[in-house]
């Protein structure tokens, strides 16, 4: 009998510690980093939010209002048409022209990243590890370093002031380069790419059906670094091209605002600004249409089972 009451205590007491909420430790909170936090999110934003509230505003309300606060008449859309009709459509040659250095350049870099990367990751050759030395060297060299022995480079081949003087440096991505080659060492398993030639494919057809598929949120990673650094970049096409004509974004509209009255010229700050707008929406739009696959490429191989 006292076994018995016994077994059913112990089933009751067992019970009730099945039926006990469980306890879900809430994360903590530090007030100092969220200030942190909050002081980084309004230097960031604050830009931006000042180029949408000076586009609504005319020439006239730019030099007599607060920068950070709407005034005047709402001129948006007024300012869009005339930043794409002012100087013979300039605007939209530019964007034009930057859309084919992304295109070439960052497109090209991306691809060559990869293969490279890939090739690095699961291939062994004479002299790997004095290219794997020079390819952690060069990242530390920024590209503005090398723009000028670019351009007295290109000089000599009469290939200054044409695109391929700004597609063919962008060609070269050190960064995206050691990105996917330490992403493809560890999303790759290389007991797989034995097996599947074992079974008589090809290294082409491995690496379109089983590599490129591993390392897709790497790729994706990479081409958009690639992107925004080819999208916004300045000092070399600065160099490379004295056309205007063949002008990206970043180049024609700094040669806007050094548009002055004294130079017979008028102060179109408006349209600069607006300009300047229209030019960071395309990176925008990337950023937040990839970004699942952007955060997957950066938290690749953190964890390991």
């Amino acid at each position: 009998m006292n076994a018995d009451v016994r077994a059913v205590s112990a089933a009751g007491r067992s019970a009730r510690r099945k039926s006990r909420p469980i306890s879900v430790t809430t994360p903590r909170k530090s007030v100092l980093l969220t200030l942190v936090m909050g002081l980084m999110l309004f230097y960031t934003l604050t830009p931006v939010a000042w180029l949408l509230i000076n586009s609504t505003k005319t020439q006239n309300s730019l030099s007599s209002s607060f920068g950070l606060w709407f005034s005047g008449p709402f001129s948006f859309f007024h300012n869009i048409a005339a930043t794409f009709s002012y100087g013979n459509g300039e605007f939209l040659r530019w964007a034009l022209n930057t859309v084919l250095y992304v295109v070439l350049g960052g497109g090209g870099a991306t691809i060559l990243a990869t293969l490279g990367g890939y090739g690095l990751a699961h291939f062994t050759f004479p002299g790997k590890r004095a290219v794997m030395a020079i390819i952690i060297g060069a990242i530390a060299i920024p590209g503005t370093a090398l723009a000028v022995p670019a351009y007295l480079m290109f000089s000599k081949f009469g290939l200054t002031n044409t695109p391929w003087s700004v597609v063919i440096p962008s060609l070269i991505s050190p960064i995206g380069l050691y990105l996917i080659w330490v992403y493809a060492t560890e999303a790759i398993p290389s007991g797989l790419l034995e097996a599947a030639r074992l079974d008589g494919a090809s290294e082409l057809r491995i690496f379109l059906s089983i590599g490129f598929r591993l390392i897709v949120p790497g790729f994706v990673t990479v081409l958009l670094l690639t992107f925004v650094a080819t999208w916004n970049n300045y000092f070399l096409p600065l160099i490379m091209l004295s056309t205007p004509n063949w002008f990206p974004l970043t180049v024609g509209l700094s040669n806007w605002s050094n548009q002055a009255p004294s130079a017979g010229g008028q102060l179109i700050d408006n349209l600069v600004i607006t300009g300047s707008l229209l030019a960071i929406t395309p990176t925008v739009i990337v950023f937040l249409l990839m970004q699942r696959y952007w955060k997957a490429g950066i938290t690749a191989g953190s964890i390991k089972e």
